[in-house]
């Protein structure tokens, strides 16, 4: 009885509370089963690349709602990288070479010719006519669309592993563990190219214009406007975790992590702000945009989708004083998630009160730059009922009611 009390309070309190946006994650994974490790999209076909588990590639055409396996042909299960160019579509796998298909996904046929062996094939870059394949012995190079491949390593460490590649104009980058690498005639010859970078594990780049992003394992971020001459530690808002992958859509930059989820800087890296309403599960290895959602491929989640206006917020759309949204879920047990965006910055206090007035917790007493805040309400030790959330900033105070129902 008084769990359906509960349900019946948090009935009336939801008709008669105003609704607010609710800015979050929802999961997208279908059948998907496994970490996934990468995406691809060729026009409104989104690739998911799974690592181990029998799962290897999954194909969506409806936006993420459903996702159908697509391996025939597709020996190994461990793929590690996938890329689309023009009608072909690659993978690489973890210790099982690549593989081409022609008809997105329905078939694959291997394409190793010239790899050498150990080759686990972890990165892919296209320019021009040219495919670069990053394994786990240096780099390769293709001109027939994989049918073939070359040794392209001179000015490498020797068996170098390639965590990641960048095409940049004429210029190619490779991620290592000795750090970054660049190459002025398509891999002929290597250049270190890590001035300013102090994390030499490098794991994952984003191009953006005459900006280039480095991510490295022990979650250092670096910005490069030079091609690579100089960099600059850019992590300031970052959690200190390892760094999984970058990308970028237009002016936002996202990062993932390996313990603290999705991060997005709208400044090109000068700040970052931390973004998982409703992501359960915070270790992310993948990012890919299609239309008007990003996608987050995770390690024991699956694949997740969110629209791209809910996270990069642009100076002229913030709101002229501050929005506190309703939080997700609601009803909800034991945890909640709380957003709000400020349109400057603020001294911002986030309070929970309950039924009578009596303050709970205070969720955040820090000032705060513009933009879209996530803040967590853990009521584990509270009883069910309807708490208040007050959020107050230099502009005044906004409230909305929440439904513990245990």
């Amino acid at each position: 009885m008084k769990f359906i009390g509960v349900l019946l309070v948090a009935f009336i309190v939801l008709l008669s509370t105003p609704r607010f946006g609710i800015c979050q994650w929802v999961q997208s994974n279908g059948t998907v089963g496994g970490p996934v490790t990468c995406f691809a999209v060729s026009g409104t076909n989104i690739f998911a690349g799974i690592l181990g588990g029998g799962n290897g590639v999954y194909l969506s055409t409806d936006n993420g709602v459903s996702w159908t396996a697509v391996n025939t042909g597709l020996t190994s299960s461990y793929v590690s990288t996938l890329l689309t160019s023009g009608t072909n579509l690659f993978a690489g796998t973890n210790g099982g070479g690549a593989y081409r298909s022609t008809n997105n996904g329905t078939t694959w046929t291997m394409i190793d010719t010239g790899l050498m062996n150990p080759y686990s094939v972890s990165a892919f870059a296209v320019n021009g006519a040219k495919l670069f394949a990053g394994t786990s012995g240096g780099v390769f190079l293709s001109t027939d669309d994989g049918t073939s491949w070359t040794p392209v390593n001179t000015g490498l460490p020797n068996s170098s592993y390639i965590f990641a590649l960048a095409a940049s104009g004429s210029n190619l980058f490779a991620a290592t563990g000795s750090g970054v690498f660049l190459s002025t005639n398509n891999g002929t010859n290597w250049m270190a190219a890590c001035a300013g970078i102090t994390d030499t594990v490098v794991r994952s780049f984003a191009v953006s214009g005459t900006n280039l992003f480095a991510a490295s394992y022990y979650g250092g971020v670096f910005r490069s406007t030079n091609n690579g001459t100089s960099w600059t530690d850019i992590r300031t808002g970052l959690a200190g975790d390892s760094l999984r992958v970058l990308s970028v859509s237009d002016s936002n930059l996202f990062a993932g992590t390996h313990h603290h989820g999705v991060f997005f800087s709208r400044n090109n890296g000068t700040s970052w702000t931390s973004d998982n309403a409703g992501l359960r599960y915070t270790d992310v290895l993948a990012f890919v945009v299609s239309g008007a959602n990003l996608f987050a491929g995770t390690w024991n989640g699956g694949v997740w989708r969110r629209p791209l206006s809910e996270m990069s917020v642009s100076q002229n759309e913030l709101p002229t004083t501050f929005t506190l949204n309703q939080n997700y879920p609601n009803p909800f047990n034991p945890s909640t998630e709380i957003s709000f965006v400020l349109a400057e910055r603020s001294m911002v206090q986030l309070d929970v009160f309950d039924m009578l007035g009596r303050k709970i917790q205070t969720l955040v007493n820090a000032t705060m730059d513009a933009g879209l805040h996530n803040a967590t309400f853990n009521a584990g030790n509270l009883p069910s009922g309807i708490y208040t959330a007050q959020l107050t900033t230099n502009g005044g105070q906004r409230g909305m009611k929440m439904i513990l129902s245990k």
